[in-house]
């Protein structure tokens, strides 16, 4: 082991590598490129995973929005194409009888998708959509209270008429200095308290104003006022941590299609967003995305090994004399492929090493880019484009098994001289 920092051994090997630096150059560019591709790659990759990491922070992406559409088989005597909307009693009974769910929230809105309603305050006016939520809801979406509290089980159970309404709100109905917490503001002629104020911080609702401008109403107060009995336009739905909603997702829907006499065959009939299923897609595109990375860029190395272990074969040839010196006085074949192995390593290391320096550069100065611009108006999708230090070592490993197999053949060809024939080398 110590005559690995032979201090001779070094200066050899340092010479030798000097001693045309520009051809070292030339040939060390391929593994320095090939590097520096890999490190670029991996950092993007990284990058775009956090960014929709990033904009699904603070949702439960283990769950599922379930709502009703229209029948599209007859079924027990009752005709296609009929409607049918979902219950209370629903909830409950998903809660009895489906096992590893966290959260069943049933939630209304006011109109239909995309229907705004004029909600006054003083004589200020705007249009914004009104849902009936749990508090369970708090913890299924990406919402930090900024004023005040969410809905609780107080306003449920007593039916108040208590909202939170988001921050962009108030810009519209209120004045610059006016005190929002116990303000009231009227939704369909109906006053309501206001006894929070929330921001949703999901890179959605930085990047679209329109997320802020919710009302969230008690549930049983919004059924109450507005005249919906029972009625749930849709569910949200969370599975427990160690429970894919996506596997157990299909006893939900077998349930409700016999509560509500529908076909078993039937999949027109209940709408589903699988947004496990949608994040599962994400984590293969980019567990595919790092694979290409690598694939691409030890290919590119792969190259730079070739030209390294033919610019060592040059190399053996040029010093076939010096060889035949050393092996005349006494160099053993160990001593001989010790020394081109390690020249092979060096090269290779240092060469790929500057590569994953110069792409930790790059990707710093592009962080300091993305750092600079308002997470509410950027368009990147990018987010902490970087590698970490297991992907470094990862690198680094790769660099040590090329350096030595770029130097094993020359190597091999170096202990194959003959001291006589090598001495009659001019």
């Amino acid at each position: 082991m110590n005559s690995l920092f032979n201090k001779d051994l070094w200066k050899e090997i340092l010479q030798s590598i000097t001693s045309n630096g520009f051809r070292t150059i030339i040939t060390s560019f391929g593994v320095f490129w090939g590097v520096f591709i890999l490190i670029l790659l991996l950092c993007a990759s990284n990058g775009l995973k956090n960014g929709i990491e990033n904009s699904f922070s603070g949702i439960s992406t283990n769950s599922i929005f379930i709502w009703a559409q229209g029948v599209s088989m007859e079924y027990k005597g009752l005709p296609k194409n009929r409607e049918y909307n979902f219950k209370m009693q629903d909830a409950q009974a998903i809660r009895n009888n489906i096992k590893g769910l966290k959260t069943v929230s049933p939630r209304n809105q006011l109109g239909g998708w995309g229907v705004s309603n004029t909600i006054t305050h003083n004589l200020n006016e705007g249009s914004f959509t009104v849902m009936a939520d749990f508090p369970e809801i708090l913890e299924q979406k990406s919402l930090i209270m900024e004023q005040g509290r969410f809905i609780n089980y107080n306003d449920i159970e007593h039916n108040k008429k208590n909202v939170v309404i988001g921050w962009a709100i108030i810009d519209e109905l209120y004045e610059k200095g006016e005190e929002v917490i116990g303000s009231y503001i009227k939704i369909q002629g109906v006053s309501f308290k206001v006894v929070g104020v929330y921001k949703d911080i999901s890179m959605q609702g930085k990047r679209q104003i329109e997320e802020q401008k919710y009302i969230h109403v008690p549930f049983s107060t919004f059924t109450q006022v507005f005249n919906e009995g029972d009625k749930v336009r849709f569910f949200h739905i969370t599975a427990n941590d160690n429970q894919s909603i996506s596997e157990i997702k299909e006893s939900i829907f077998s349930l409700l299609r016999k509560r509500h006499s529908i076909h078993p065959k039937d999949d027109r009939a209940i709408g589903n967003f699988d947004l496990n299923k949608f994040f599962t897609k994400f984590g293969m595109l980019f567990l595919t995305l790092k694979i290409v990375s690598y694939f691409v860029g030890i290919l590119i190395l792969f190259s730079g090994i070739i030209g390294i272990s033919n610019i060592m074969l040059i190399v053996i040839k040029e010093r076939t004399n010096e060889i035949g010196v050393r092996r005349a006085l006494g160099a053993t074949p160990g001593n001989i492929r010790k020394q081109i192995l390690l020249e092979s390593l060096f090269l290779t290391i240092i060469s790929g090493m500057t590569g994953v320096s110069l792409a930790a550069l790059i990707s710093y100065l592009i962080n300091l880019q993305l750092d600079s611009q308002d997470p509410a108006t950027s368009e990147s999708l990018l987010y902490n484009p970087s590698v970490d230090l297991v992907t470094i070592i990862t690198v680094l490993i790769i660099l040590v098994i090329s350096g030595l197999i770029a130097g094993f053949i020359p190597a091999q060809t170096a202990i194959k001289i003959k001291p006589i024939e090598a001495l009659r080398t001019e």
